[in-house]
Order: C-alpha cells, then structure tokens, then sequence
C-alpha cells in the first residue's frame, strides 16, 4: 500500500510540475527571455539575495529556541533544517516534519515532554499564520484601494481553517478523550509518512498526548508572545526573499506594490500547505506567478523573479537538510534537563 502511494504521489507531482513548467510557465514567458533576465541580474542584487536566503535559514532556530529552553542554537538550526528538508520533498509533509523534530531533540537527550510540547506549539503557531495572511493582505489591498475575489475567497477559507485550528488546538487540550484521540490519529499519519521514506515509525501516540497536556498549557501560557514574535520573524523573512526576488528583476512598486507582493506571497504560502505535490512544486510557482502578473509584472520578470525566490527557499534546505541528517550525532544536551511531572 505504501509503495502504491510513493508511486501515484510520483505520478501526481510529475504530471504537475510537467505541465507547469512545460507547458504554463512557457506559454506566459519563454525560458531564453528568463534566462536572460538571470543572467543579467547585477552582483549587488545576487549578493543581498544570497544575504536575505541566510537570515531566513537562521530565522527558523528562534521558535524552537522559545519552545525548548536549552537547545543550542546550532543543533536548532540543524534539527529545523532536517526537519524541513523532510517535509518538503513529501506532499503534505508537515506531520512528517514534526516526526524529524521530535525523534532529533529526543536523541540529543531532551526530556519527552518538553519536546512534545514544542512540537506541538511551533507546528501551530506556524500553520495558523500560514492561513492567517492572506486575510491580513486582503485587509491592506482594501485599506490600499485594491484586491480581488480569488484573494477574498483564500482570506475566507483561511480564517475559517485558523479559528478550526485554534478551536481544535482548545478542545485537544481541554477534553482527554479528545487529546487521546487526536493524538493517535497523528501519530498514525506521522508513521505512515516515516514509512514512505523507510524510516520506523513514531514511539508516541494518543496516550502521550494526553499525559503532556500540562506542558503544552504551561508553554502556550508562559510564552506565546516571544513564541508569536519568533515564529513571524521566521515567516516575514520568506517574504522579504519574494519582496526581494521581485525587486531584483525590475518589477518596481509602480507595478506591483509591497501590499501585492505581501498578498502574492501569501497566496503562495497557502498553496504550498496544499497535499499535492513536494513543497507544492508547481502549484506554487503558478500561482505566484499568476499573482504578480495579474498585479501589474511583466511577464519575464515576474516568471524570473518566482524561479529564483523558489529555488532560493527550496534548494538550500534540502541540501543543509541532508547535511544536518547526515553530521547529527546522539549525545546528551550541555544542559541539565529537569523531568517534568508527567515523567517522574
């Protein structure tokens, strides 16, 4: 059964990403105009590209560096990228990527508890801006005057899956038998995931939730506002690389402005959360694309302008993923772990 879903999932993303960049993207812009577009791009730009690309990879350590207190920042950064690495290259990765988090920090010595919470919290508090910012760009398109129906529509649906989310997140942690429940169903996914890329599956399950309830409302209660702050600071960073990107290639705020690149940004980040293909290799860049074009870009420049963004926010991870997997090392913490109650 798994192998026939590493096949068909295969399949999809083949047939997806073909016909994007086969077919979509050369339709709207011939890729020897793009190139020349790259090519011609000045070294000052390239460097603050590269520059930009660096901040966002050590923005992803703060979150966890709240969550558990005692993690070095560079096992952080190790753990994050391994993680994410992990979740990129699987449709839907996400539960696949907090199953990296919790097995790495588990292996460095780190209490279970501590680590589940933080699993947990940071995997909310992302999913729930993840969904968050198209409301908040359809919001400034009004204030600016603009906006569209399609945006409206993604702000909608957006809002209704953040206040599920939060809804959901309250009543997990609020009735047992919903925690327990909860629980076991991620557990299930998380281990099938695992499975798909021949890793064993999860030790934790409905039960562990249950038992660390308690940790996971003391950490929302004690630090959801440096947690809020550390977790935006990571997602703007991803769209300071598309502001960037689309400043880069001479796509000036005449044509598009900053409150579009924002929505165009967001429009992107909601669709790669999709389960259709890797990182929504694809769908992604035609709706980016789309976005910035429908706001005013050339169409070269704007097919240029996603590419790089794309590559710069996908290549690097997977690389530093496969390194950080690779160099991690089992060993206890150079800090003094104290068990939580539910461990004792």
């Amino acid at each position: 059964m798994s192998r026939r879903r590493l096949v068909l999932g295969l399949l999809v993303t083949a047939a997806v990403a073909g016909t994007v960049f086969f077919y979509a993207l050369p339709r709207l812009a011939g890729y020897g105009s793009v190139w020349r577009e790259i090519r011609l791009l000045p070294a000052w730009w390239i460097a603050g590209l590269l520059g930009i690309t660096a901040l966002d990879i050590l923005t992803y350590a703060p979150p966890w560096l709240v969550a558990l207190p005692g993690l070095r920042l560079l096992d952080a950064l190790k753990m994050t990228q391994a993680s994410t690495a992990f979740s990129l290259v699987v449709p839907g990765g996400a539960p696949l990527g907090m199953g990296v988090s919790f097995g790495m920090l588990r292996s460095a010595g780190f209490a279970r508890a501590p680590v589940a919470a933080g699993v947990l919290v940071t995997g909310l508090w992302s999913q729930v801006s993840t969904f968050l910012f198209p409301a908040v760009a359809v919001v400034l398109l009004a204030v600016q005057g603009a906006g569209s129906a399609t945006l409206r529509l993604l702000a909608f649906v957006g809002v209704g899956i953040s206040l599920f989310l939060i809804a959901a997140g309250i009543a997990v942690f609020w009735r047992e038998r919903l925690a327990a429940r909860t629980g076991d169903v991620a557990a299930g996914v998380a281990s099938r995931l695992l499975r798909l890329v021949g890793r064993p599956p999860v030790g934790w399950g409905g039960a562990s939730l249950v038992r660390y309830r308690g940790e996971v409302v003391t950490l929302v209660r004690r630090r959801w506002i440096s947690m809020t702050v550390a977790t935006l600071a990571n997602q703007l960073t991803g769209y300071l690389m598309l502001e960037l990107s689309v400043r880069a290639f001479g796509i000036g705020r005449a044509q598009v402005s900053i409150t579009e690149t924002f929505a165009a940004w967001s429009i992107g980040r909601l669709l790669s959360s999709l389960p259709i293909t890797p990182s929504g290799l694809g769908v992604v860049e035609l709706g980016l694309t789309g976005s910035l074009v429908g706001f005013g870009a050339s169409d070269a420049p704007a097919v240029a302008a996603v590419l790089v963004y794309r590559a710069l926010s996908l290549l690097p991870t997977i690389v530093l993923g496969l390194l950080a997997t690779l160099t991690w090392r089992r060993r206890e913490p150079n800090v003094t772990i104290v068990p939580t109650d539910a461990e004792q």
